[in-house]
């Protein structure tokens, strides 16, 4: 396994306990190929699955004040699924790190979204374990937050791009438009600005963390608009 040192840099945190991050790093096919109880990272990513719902649900609870339990389930569900979690796994460059056995490792592995997603978990808990709740709550924040700027939407509307979208073709057979507007900001804070443009008529503006998270408040600022006219 490669050092460790740069992929703490990318997770924020750095470990007491070097072992226990190795461990995360450790896929269940180790064990399997040695045919021997060697430890891997299955407990590990059980404990960091029930961290991350956790600290998620209570950020939906107190970020959606207004939202019933069916809404907040379905969002928070979007936020930890596999393909979701793989994402951040990819981010932090993950799969170079693994420890994996020839077989996993010959079929790729490394790249495989359920391995990295896995190990995600795996790491959270890992953090958990050496450096407390507050720490891996810190983690999960920094990771999810580009995420929760994407979810900066009134409870009623899960998806103001689709509503828009679906607005404006019950009236005319043209689809809206993101344009960019601007980014600006250093690469760990980034902000933009896009604009949704309908039939070349510009509809409203939005701003975000991230270009999909600036189009969604265009999108909803557009429906607002509407509504009110």
């Amino acid at each position: 396994m490669p050092d460790l040192a740069e992929l703490q840099r990318r997770l924020g945190f750095q470990f007491q306990d070097e072992g226990l991050l190795r461990l995360a790093l450790t896929h269940p096919s180790i064990a399997h190929e040695q045919n021997t109880p060697t430890p891997h990272n299955q407990r590990l990513e059980f404990l960091g699955d029930a961290i991350l719902g956790a600290v998620l649900s209570q950020q939906l609870y107190e970020h959606f004040p207004e939202a019933d339990e069916g809404l907040l389930t379905k969002t928070r569900a979007k936020l930890v699924n596999a393909a979701s979690l793989a994402e951040h796994g990819i981010v932090l460059g993950v799969g170079s790190y693994l420890n994996l056995s020839r077989g996993e490792e010959n079929s790729g592995g490394r790249a495989r979204p359920s391995t990295l997603a896995d190990a995600f978990e795996s790491i959270l808990g890992a953090i958990f374990l050496d450096g407390g709740f507050e720490a891996a709550r810190q983690f999960i924040l920094r990771e999810f937050a580009a995420d929760y700027a994407e979810l900066s939407l009134p409870a009623g509307i899960e998806n103001p791009k689709g509503e828009l979208q679906e607005l404006l073709q019950s009236k005319s057979p043209v689809a809206p438009v993101y344009q960019l507007i601007s980014a600006d900001g250093p690469d760990h804070d980034r902000n933009f600005i896009c604009a949704v443009l309908h039939d070349g008529v510009e509809l409203a503006r939005g701003t975000g963390k991230s270009k999909k998270a600036a189009e969604s408040d265009a999108a909803l600022a557009a429906l607002k608009k509407m509504h009110t006219q």
